[in-house]
């Protein structure tokens, strides 16, 4: 077989690995399970964080030790400052959906006016029989906030996408002043994927919403997420790359001999190169806080406490919003070799859309999540979920060792969502008397 049919076999062989390896983990439970990884070298540790929305059950458990840079191991703790890679996102969900309460944006209208960049972009259809010139064609229709934070925009991922990988080697990105870090706006140059509202792919609307906010705002990304997410919260430990905070590196888990410049490596299941190439706030990957805060975002919006975002608001997050249009490509995404990354857990063939942050789940399962669920996750390590019919949120950080075995480190998340509402069920019984 030549290497190229290897490799293909291989992408498409993958993801029955994982679905093998999480439908027995769904069943073990965390203890178990993670200290089982723990022994064979798969993984450093693990930082899980549970509640519900009044705070009566609480789970929080630690799990390993990290290695600090000068090579000193030390046990895991709660406050560790994680690497969230893509769980960014729902960050920055919630910062562009306050500047629409504060009428600084609207959800559905025409961003040509804050971003020109998103307006003068044309869709990638392909490229002439040379293989020389990209075939591009007009959007039909303007690019808009929810499409960004849906990623129905067509605007996606290059590794994701062999036409668009294809025209950003041809056209690499480059900062006007020469510099190798790029803003968002230097390093996104290329082209749509599919018709905006036309199609689904995951990809960099985040960043580029991140970007939005900055400009409506006139503050960083961090600068207001501080402001308006953190501070409301009284939450203080969080940066954006590169984390320049002296006592946040110093409980950076990434900060290690393998990892110096903690750009996250272990997260992202090596490379990290996102982060090195990046200048600014990254709205799609970017932030760095530990797992604790994160829960006390999750908590605020499951109990739609109304102090970050209007309860109205809220609801909103917890309904599909994708068109027919974008919903079928959404199914093919998930039915695809890649799928199981798109499906965070989910089953294959469950019925799911995407709400405002994550995807959302359309049925309830079993002694699991319940319809209307919220959940995502960031890089191959982190999980976060938030289902309001069942009155549950949580995180998984995996701490993985290099290289990363993927198929594990899926499956150990599949246990943390499945144990976790086992844990809890326990809880209540016990409770109930």
């Amino acid at each position: 077989m030549s290497s190229s049919r290897s490799a293909s076999a291989i992408v498409i062989f993958l993801p029955f690995v994982y679905l093998l390896k999480s439908a027995y983990m769904a069943e073990a439970n965390i203890d178990t399970a993670f200290q089982a990884a723990m022994g064979a070298g798969k993984i450093h540790g693990a930082i899980i964080s549970a509640t519900d929305a009044e705070g009566r059950f609480v789970y929080e458990k630690t799990l390993g030790e990290r290695t600090l840079l000068s090579g000193e191991k030390k046990p895991h703790q709660l406050d560790d400052v994680l690497f969230l890679a893509s769980a960014t996102k729902l960050m920055a969900t919630i910062a562009a959906l306050q500047c629409v309460e504060d009428g600084l944006l609207s959800l559905r209208g025409d961003l040509s006016s804050v971003a020109p960049e998103l307006a003068a972009k044309q869709v990638l259809t392909g490229f002439s029989e040379d293989g020389e010139t990209p075939l591009l064609e007009p959007q039909a229709r303007p690019i808009t906030l929810e499409m960004l934070l849906t990623h129905s925009s067509g605007l996606v991922y290059h590794f994701m996408n062999p036409t668009v990988a294809r025209w950003r080697e041809k056209f690499p990105a480059q900062s006007a002043e020469g510099d190798t870090k790029l803003r968002v706006e230097e390093m996104l140059t290329y082209p749509l994927a599919f018709q905006p509202g036309a199609g689904w792919m995951y990809g960099p609307g985040l960043d580029w919403a991140g970007r939005v906010v900055e400009r409506v705002t006139d503050k960083t990304l961090c600068d207001r997420m501080h402001e308006r997410i953190f501070s409301p919260l009284g939450i203080k430990d969080a940066q954006f790359y590169p984390v320049t905070r002296e006592d946040l590196r110093a409980r950076l888990v990434d900060l290690n001999p393998d990892d110096p410049d903690a750009t996250g490596r272990a997260v992202l299941g090596g490379g990290g190169d996102m982060n090195l190439r990046t200048k600014g706030d990254y709205g799609g990957h970017g932030l760095f806080m530990t797992g604790l805060d994160y829960v006390k975002v999750l908590r605020s919006i499951l109990a739609n406490d109304g102090k970050i975002l209007k309860p109205t608001t809220v609801n909103d997050m917890f309904e599909q919003h994708l068109g027919p249009e974008a919903s079928a490509a959404h199914q093919v995404a998930m039915a695809s070799p890649f799928g199981v990354f798109f499906r965070v857990g989910v089953a294959p063939g469950s019925k799911a859309g995407y709400g405002l942050g994550g995807l959302l789940t359309l049925e309830d399962v079993e002694g699991w999540y319940g319809e209307r669920t919220l959940t995502w996750g960031g890089g191959l390590t982190f999980a976060w979920f938030i289902d309001r019919k069942n009155d549950l949120c949580g995180i998984g950080a995996v701490q993985a060792s290099l290289p990363v075995d993927g198929g594990t480190i899926d499956a150990l998340k599949q246990t943390f969502r499945h144990d976790i509402y086992r844990k809890r069920t326990a809880w209540q019984k016990e409770h109930a008397s």
